[in-house]
């Protein structure tokens, strides 16, 4: 079944995350029974389409496109493969987490539990940040998914509220080797906007690598206009390459979609050339998929 766009959506505004799990049955109960998104269609990956994500081995894999009953245009897209052992969370470069906008999030912990959500950090207000409260939870797939409740505009940004409990995902983390560098090819490539950069102990991070809580990262928001799409985060130099099985999607957070007004327009290298593809999120709509300067894969979706 393939469900229309309520809303044409802005260029480079992000229309799906897809994420990679040992069991989608189980993920299909964690995303659809839990976090209350409905499910949209299931099926085996198809071969073209795996190959246009770099994937062939993951061809014929089953998948789940999944969106937010709120009707926004988001697609939470899982594919099923095997476990990736040499894959730890919040360690490599590549898409590190998923954020999604939610309504009362001091009540998800309870209501996450008994699920295959992990929880990572609880709901906490940040000082000096009133403008939403996250928490943070991993997937059965190890998937790293931030649940945020907005409450207002930031200064530079506008923050959207959730429609659903779970709505759609608003800001994709990029952990990035280098990150002006990785800002900069952005602003070059796609025309988005290197905004605010904040340094701050960013206590995932720490406590992924065994850093001190004096330890302080950098990170930047890009952004088109006030919408906020990706979070740089510059990660410390014991980061690695995220190791994945051979021609498999890449472990957790494996590929960010975003939609694009002209695919010819954008000055960057394709994996496969641009090609129509069925079904939601495309509909009809052309789309390309290219490698970033982390390593991530990022799927651009035509919306001319």
């Amino acid at each position: 079944m393939s469900l229309p766009f309520t809303d044409p959506p802005r260029h480079s505004q992000i229309v799906g995350g897809l994420s990679v799990t040992p069991d989608l049955d189980a993920a299909i109960a964690d995303y659809r029974d839990v976090l209350g998104l409905d499910l949209v269609a299931t099926g085996p990956l198809d071969a073209d389409l795996a190959a246009a994500w770099d994937a062939p081995g993951s061809a014929g894999a089953r998948m789940a496109v999944l969106r937010p009953r709120s009707g926004a245009p988001c697609a939470l897209r899982l594919v099923e493969q095997p476990d990736c052992p040499a894959f730890v969370p919040t360690t490599t470069f590549g898409w590190a987490a998923f954020e999604l906008t939610v309504q009362d999030v001091f009540g998800w912990p309870d209501r996450l539990a008994g699920s295959g959500f992990a929880i990572q950090g609880l709901p906490r207000e940040l000082e000096g940040m009133a403008y939403f409260v996250p928490m943070q939870v991993l997937g059965r797939g190890r998937e790293m998914v931030y649940l945020n409740e907005v409450r207002a505009d930031m200064p530079n940004c506008d923050l959207p509220r959730a429609g659903s409990p779970v709505d759609h995902l608003f800001i994709a983390i990029l952990a990035a080797p280098d990150r002006p560098a990785t800002v900069e090819w952005y602003e070059q490539r796609l025309a988005l906007q290197g905004a605010d950069t904040f340094t701050l102990s960013y206590k995932m991070i720490n406590q992924a690598f065994a850093l001190p809580d004096s330890h302080r990262t950098e990170l930047t928001m890009v952004q088109e206009g006030r919408m906020t799409i990706f979070e740089v985060d510059g990660y410390p130099s014991q980061a690695t390459p995220r190791p994945s099985l051979d021609g498999m999607l890449p472990p957790g957070n494996a590929l960010v979609s975003i939609a694009v007004s002209n695919l010819d327009a954008l000055a960057v290298d394709w994996l496969t050339p641009p090609a129509p593809r069925a079904g939601f999120p495309y509909d009809g709509r052309r789309a390309a998929t290219l490698r970033g300067p982390a390593g991530e894969l990022l799927e651009c979706i035509e919306h001319g």
